[in-house]
C-alpha cells in the first residue's frame, strides 16, 4: 500500500496529468441558474467559456460537500496507509472546511492530512504533483505530507486579467473598481499571497501585462515546476511557456493549460497565468 494524494478541482491539474501520477480530483461545482455541473467532470473548459461568453446567465460557483470527500475518503482509505488530501486557500473557498470536517467524520483505517495550500489553480496543482512524486516513489506519511507543506513555501501563482468584470460579478471585488478599472481600460494583475488574492500591478495595455507575468516569473527563477495557464488564448500562452522555458531545471518545459470552470467563473476570457514551484527553499 502507498499513500493517496487527494486535491480539488480548483488546482485544475489536466485529467492525464491526475491520473498519471495518481491524484485524485474532487470536483467543485458550477452553478448556471437551477443547473449545476461538476467542474471537469460533466462541464469541460470548452463548453463551460462558451456558457459564460454567449449565455444570458451568470455562473456561480460552490465547494464539494462533507458528503463528497467523505466518500472519496472511505473509497481509497481501504488500499493506502495515508491520505493526504491537498486543497485551496480556505481563505477564498469552503473547500478545506468541507474537506477537515470529512477527515475528522470518515470511517477511514488510515491517517487523513488535510494541507492548506494558501493557492489556487496550479498553485494548488503544483503542490499536488510534488507530494505524489514523493507518494509513487515510496514516501511515508510523514515524506509526503512534509513535501507538501516544504511546496508551499516555494509556491506562487499571478494572474493577467482582461477585465474585472468577473472578479466583480463573482463577488470577489466591488462594483466602483470595477467600473473604474474598465473605464480606464487597466489590465490587472494579482498574485496569491498568504492565501489571499492581492494586486500585483496595473497596465495599459495586453502586450505590458504579458510582460509583467514574464518579468514576475524570472524573479522566482531558478524554478523546478510550472504550468502556464489560460481562459481562451491558447496560442499567447504556448508563446509565453516558449519564453519562460530558459527558467527552468533540467530539460524541463513548462506546461500549459487552460483555467477550468471554477477559476475561469472569476478570471473571466482572455486570462493568462502562472503557476511555478521555485527551486529556491522559501
Amino acid at each position: 500500500m502507498a499513500i493517496k494524494v487527494i486535491t480539488d478541482s480548483t488546482s485544475d491539474l489536466p485529467l492525464d496529468i491526475a491520473e498519471s501520477l495518481g491524484i485524485e480530483v474532487v470536483p467543485l461545482n458550477v452553478h448556471f441558474g437551477a443547473e449545476v455541473y461538476k467542474d471537469r467532470v460533466d462541464l469541460m473548459p470548452g463548453r463551460f467559456y462558451d456558457m459564460l461568453i454567449n449565455g444570458d446567465v451568470f455562473p456561480t460557483t460552490s465547494q464539494p460537500s462533507v458528503g463528497d470527500f467523505i466518500d472519496v475518503y472511505e473509497r481509497f482509505a481501504h488500499d493506502a496507509d495515508g491520505i493526504v488530501s491537498v486543497h485551496v486557500s480556505e481563505k477564498v473557498s469552503g473547500t478545506m472546511n468541507s474537506a477537515r470536517l470529512a477527515s475528522q467524520q470518515a470511517k477511514a483505517d488510515c491517517p487523513i492530512e488535510v494541507v492548506d495550500t494558501y493557492q489556487a489553480s496550479m498553485g494548488v496543482g503544483m503542490i499536488a504533483m510534488e507530494a505524489a512524486r514523493v507518494a509513487n516513489s515510496g514516501g511515508d506519511m510523514n515524506e509526503v505530507t512534509l513535501a507538501a507543506r516544504n511546496a508551499v513555501t516555494r509556491c506562487q501563482c499571478f494572474v493577467l486579467l482582461d477585465t474585472l468584470e468577473y472578479l466583480q460579478k463573482g463577488g470577489r471585488i466591488g462594483k466602483a473598481q470595477a467600473m473604474l478599472g474598465n473605464l480606464l481600460r487597466i489590465r490587472p494583475l494579482i498574485i496569491v499571497q498568504e492565501g489571499e488574492v492581492h494586486p500585483l500591478g496595473k497596465e495599459r495595455t495586453r502586450r505590458k501585462g504579458i510582460a509583467k507575468l514574464v518579468s514576475t516569473a524570472t524573479e522566482f527563477a531558478p524554478i523546478s515546476g510550472m504550468a502556464v495557464m489560460y481562459s481562451t488564448s491558447p496560442d499567447e500562452a504556448q508563446a509565453v511557456a516558449q519564453d519562460l522555458s530558459r527558467l527552468m531545471e533540467g530539460d524541463q518545459e513548462p506546461m500549459t493549460l487552460q483555467f477550468g470552470p471554477t477559476l475561469g467563473t472569476y478570471v473571466g476570457p482572455d486570462a493568462l497565468g502562472i503557476g511555478l514551484l521555485s527551486a529556491k527553499s522559501g
